[in-house]
């Protein structure tokens, strides 16, 4: 039987899954979680993958050669929510950290900004309105002004200026501005890395960080013309737009990535 040929951007759906049906062993998956997997929430303690999430994302993990979590959340956040699987790794903190095979692995070179990182929080909590929420990660600080929209201004302005004062990097998103180490690390990092080896690997992401990974996809297409890179926003109000206008695909919800890959495991 002849293989699928490499389908060509844009891509349809049906040509992405007969594709990745076919070269399943040589295919990776990689998601963002905030957005993508859970729902956004006012309270980030408070998100939960969507109910069907984990249990498609363990299926898939036997038909596929890997899946992978990639966010800005701790390791430790993710494990408290995926604890129950067993096949899927995770990316914490940009990559930063990374779940493999029972171990927690930090980048040595964040490591030294720990207490600056918490030094940051406890400013932050001093320093901004008392209704803005500040997440301390121990690698990064993340601002929310998600229920204090009209603090939007002052936390850029507070966000940026600490970012110059103390050589840290600014990472925007969806109503948030995070504060991280100067360390050489980002989603369009893990991928490229990530991608090495595969044949076709899949992202799923919403916001302004997971455009470096659909570029680390393209990148990766541009220099090997076997490989197939598909990019999958997932809707949003706040910066969807953008995202969308750099994927292949565009989903709505959580809820409908977990009905896209289970309707896309039927055909393995």
């Amino acid at each position: 039987m002849a293989q699928t040929p490499r389908p060509n951007h844009p891509l349809s759906i049906a040509d992405a899954w007969a594709f990745t049906a076919e070269h399943g062993p040589q295919t990776t998956f990689f998601f963002d979680f905030d957005g993508v997997l859970s729902p956004v929430t006012d309270d980030p303690d408070a998100s939960q993958p969507a109910p069907s999430v984990p249990g498609v994302l363990e299926k898939l993990a036997t038909v596929v050669q890997r899946v992978a979590i990639v966010s800005a959340r701790p390791v430790s956040f993710l494990r408290s929510r995926f604890s129950a699987l067993e096949r899927v790794d995770l990316y914490g903190l940009y990559g930063l950290e990374v779940w493999h095979e029972g171990e927690v692995v930090t980048e040595p070179a964040a490591l030294p900004w720990v207490p600056a990182m918490a030094e940051l929080a406890e400013r932050a909590r001093t320093e901004l309105p008392g209704d803005v929420l500040v997440e301390y990660k121990r690698l990064s600080v993340a601002l929310h002004y998600r229920t204090a929209p009209q603090h939007a201004a002052a936390v850029e302005r507070w966000g940026h200026e600490q970012a110059e004062r103390q050589g840290l990097r600014v990472q925007g998103g969806r109503m948030v501005v995070e504060l991280k180490p100067p360390v050489d690390q980002d989603k369009g990092m893990v991928i490229t890395e990530g991608v090495r080896n595969a044949g076709c690997a899949w992202y799923f992401g919403d916001d302004m960080s997971d455009i470096k990974a659909f570029d680390a996809l393209r990148a990766r297409e541009a220099v090997d013309p076997s490989f197939v890179g598909v990019a999958v926003a997932v809707a949003n109000p706040e910066t969807g737009a953008e995202v969308s206008s750099a994927a292949d695909l565009t989903l709505e919800s959580p809820d409908a990535v977990a009905e896209f890959l289970t309707e896309g495991l039927r055909r393995f």
